[in-house]
């Protein structure tokens, strides 16, 4: 009984770990220890199962927050949230994709602990006041405030960004199309002048360990990573030393077209693109292999790929 009804939210618990943490990783650790927590309950006497695990798993996430947010001032390079593959065209969980969109992640991780819970679960989740300030230990006025003011933070904070999702994936897909044939012109002819690539590899990986700003730079970085030399690099900085197959596909990535290098059938890059007005304002790169199990292999049938080809690590230091 008491298997079936944590299975019947573990869903929503993971959602709410998640946008809390930003880290699929960390968001299971703590739903699991929200079921061990629910398995040594007498739960004859919780007369509300949904509410008394959200509240247990939110004031979880909240405690490993706290601490990892020490963890991350030491984070070696820019420290950006695990991606994650989610379903396309999913219109009747609209509000929930959109809550786990990457720029909206960035934007929270400058909240306090509480204001991000706060905010995730009345902003995602459309929790009364009521019921947040249980979860927080805060009177409802608190929790109002805290609402506030983190709305007030993520809309001051949040970057503009196209909302078709057509749209997008057509500007990933020549994204990937002109990374993929090394055509400077044509990358840089996707970007807005002061479009930025931020790269995370938390020193496991090799990539920039400083924002690249302005088109002419995030193009030619891309050109020399995405070329035979710099795929060597890459592979070998991961440890891998033998020949491999590797895909390039567009794919779902945290609501919105991304792309997913795999190297025989593991992610190793994901990559995430802000469009506004038709421009690549922003290219998200993560590459730290310890922060990509949430992102599943692209499937072969898919309309924007998969690209394929071979790479020999070799000894190559290059770009």
């Amino acid at each position: 009984m008491g298997t079936d009804v944590f299975a019947e939210h573990r869903d929503v618990l993971v959602g709410v770990a998640y946008r809390v943490l930003g880290s699929a990783t960390d968001a299971e650790d703590v739903v699991q220890e929200a079921w061990l927590r629910w398995s040594g309950v007498d739960q004859a006497t919780v007369a509300d199962p949904r509410a008394y695990l959200i509240t247990v798993t939110t004031r979880l996430a909240i405690d490993r927050l706290r601490r990892s947010k020490a963890q991350r001032e030491t984070y070696v390079g820019s420290w950006l949230p695990e991606p994650i593959s989610t379903e396309p065209d999913a219109a009747e969980r609209a509000e929930l994709t959109d809550s786990v969109e990457l720029a909206l992640l960035i934007v929270l991780e400058t909240l306090s602990p509480l204001e991000r819970a706060v905010f995730v679960l009345r902003e995602a989740f459309g929790l009364p006041f009521a019921e947040i300030a249980t979860v927080i230990g805060r009177g409802e006025p608190a929790a109002r405030q805290l609402a506030l003011r983190a709305r007030e933070h993520v809309r001051q904070r949040r970057p503009r960004f196209d909302v078709d999702r057509t749209a997008r994936r057509e500007v990933t897909e020549r994204f990937l199309a002109a990374c993929a044939t090394g055509d400077l012109d044509a990358l840089a002819g996707l970007f807005a002048s002061d479009v930025r690539l931020v790269s995370d590899a938390g020193g496991k990986a090799r990539a920039p360990r400083r924002v690249i700003e302005g088109a002419d730079k995030v193009s030619r970085f891309l050109a020399a990573i995405s070329d035979e030399r710099g795929a060597q690099s890459y592979m070998a900085s991961i440890g891998i030393t033998e020949p491999v197959a590797f895909d390039f596909a567009v794919t779902d990535v945290n609501a919105a077209p991304g792309i997913v290098v795999t190297a025989d059938g593991r992610p190793i890059v994901v990559l995430s693109l802000l469009v506004v007005d038709g421009l690549v304002t922003a290219v998200y790169l993560m590459s730290n292999p310890e922060k990509l199990a949430g992102v599943s292999r692209p499937p072969a049938t898919d309309p924007g790929g998969p690209v394929s080809r071979t790479a020999d690590p070799g000894t190559s230091q290059g770009a």
